[in-house]
């Protein structure tokens, strides 16, 4: 299955950044330079950088460019629970909204999160996740497609994890978390029903099984003022 194109430039840029063409911290090339290097329009290269800014991988900086990221300070959580569970648990009735779900390619960073075998689709999802019909996180799932493809839609975008426990009859392990802050984009804060530039706390997760076989890789982005994270020690 071919790449789309943007996931093509993200492997690209990423690639360049692990071989050193930049460094941690430098500012990359202009949207505009960088569109005409890779010869695509501007919406597509902003979509590239986008996936990587919600990665992780870049950082955007008002007013002055977009950077290499900085290594942040990470703070391990142990086990996986579902948003679901959270939002039941606090008395909150959840729900979501699909925004997209379809098989495809991986990109370069979901095959090493989910160590997957060359030649692997994934299937990969959009959802927002309300609390009461309030808009909470917004969050792009990618997940090996041999995993999930005896459930329908339905079963995996409704609630992932009870489908893999009831229906799959996997025993889910730990996850790997790292949690920092960003500003809201235009199209997140349209989904959020936020303000453009709005605070918002992103969470990349990669999930595994109890064997420690990883199943799936999040990028969230949760409303600020809507949500906080618990840790106990």
């Amino acid at each position: 299955m071919e790449l789309p194109v943007y996931i093509k430039i993200h492997n690209q840029i990423k690639q360049d950044i692990e071989s050193g063409k930049w460094q941690i911290g430098d500012r990359i090339p202009s949207e505009r330079e960088l569109a005409v290097t890779f010869k695509v329009s501007r919406m597509t290269l902003r979509q590239a950088i986008q996936t990587l800014v919600e990665e992780g991988i870049l950082e955007r900086r008002i007013g002055a460019g977009t950077y290499v990221a900085n290594q942040k300070v990470q703070e391990k959580v142990s086990g996986v629970t579902s948003f679901t569970d959270i939002m039941v648990a606090q008395g909150r009735k959840p729900s979501s909204k699909t925004i997209s779900y379809h098989i495809a390619s991986p990109s370069l960073s979901e095959s090493e999160k989910l160590k997957l075998a060359e030649g692997a689709q994934v299937l990969r999802m959009e959802r927002i996740r309300y609390a009461d019909e309030v808009p909470i996180t917004f969050e792009v799932a990618t997940v090996p497609y041999d995993l999930v493809k005896n459930f329908s839609k339905s079963e995996v975008s409704k609630s992932f994890y009870h489908t893999l426990e009831s229906k799959g009859g996997f025993v889910l392990g730990g996850a790997q978390q790292t949690v920092s802050a960003m500003l809201a984009s235009e199209r997140i804060a349209e989904y959020l029903a936020i303000k453009r530039n709005d605070a918002i706390l992103r969470v990349r997760q990669t999930s595994f099984l109890q064997d420690g076989t990883p199943f799936e890789y999040v990028r969230t982005q949760y409303v600020g003022s809507r949500f906080e994270f618990y840790l106990e020690r």
